[in-house]
């Protein structure tokens, strides 16, 4: 599938769900990243996971954190390392965005699953020592 492909379908909710584990959160937000700056990438993948979630009748499934924490880390990836030129070759040369429990280096599990976490975007705390 390609990359418009896979948007678009993402986008219409016709997105088979298992195109849309954690590999294709990483993915829709390196698009999104591509096509606008991060505010704009950030309004379209909240709009589109959202969408998405209530399609599939779990709407509480949108997490504020993930979405947003993530999406700063593909950013940042882009900014030190590139683009890379396209989804694949991003994907290849960052496989550590693909871990799914990369985020518990910045945040505890707690933290993550509180639903303060879910509502808003909440900062990592300092781990000093």
């Amino acid at each position: 599938m390609t990359d418009v492909e896979f948007l678009a379908a993402l986008e219409a909710c016709a997105l088979p769900e298992r195109h849309f584990g954690h590999g294709g959160h990483v993915r829709a937000g390196y698009l999104y990243l591509q096509q606008g700056d991060f505010p704009e990438a950030l309004g379209r993948i909240r709009r589109a996971i959202r969408a998405y979630s209530a399609h599939l009748g779990k709407p509480g499934r949108y997490h504020e954190t993930i979405t947003v924490a993530y999406l700063a880390l593909i950013q940042q990836h882009i900014a030190e390392r590139g683009h890379a030129g396209d989804w694949s070759a991003f994907e290849q040369s960052n496989p550590q965005l693909l871990e799914r429990d990369l985020l518990l280096k910045f945040y505890s599990a707690a933290e993550l699953e509180s639903e303060l976490a879910k509502r808003v975007f909440v900062l990592p705390k300092p781990q000093f020592g």
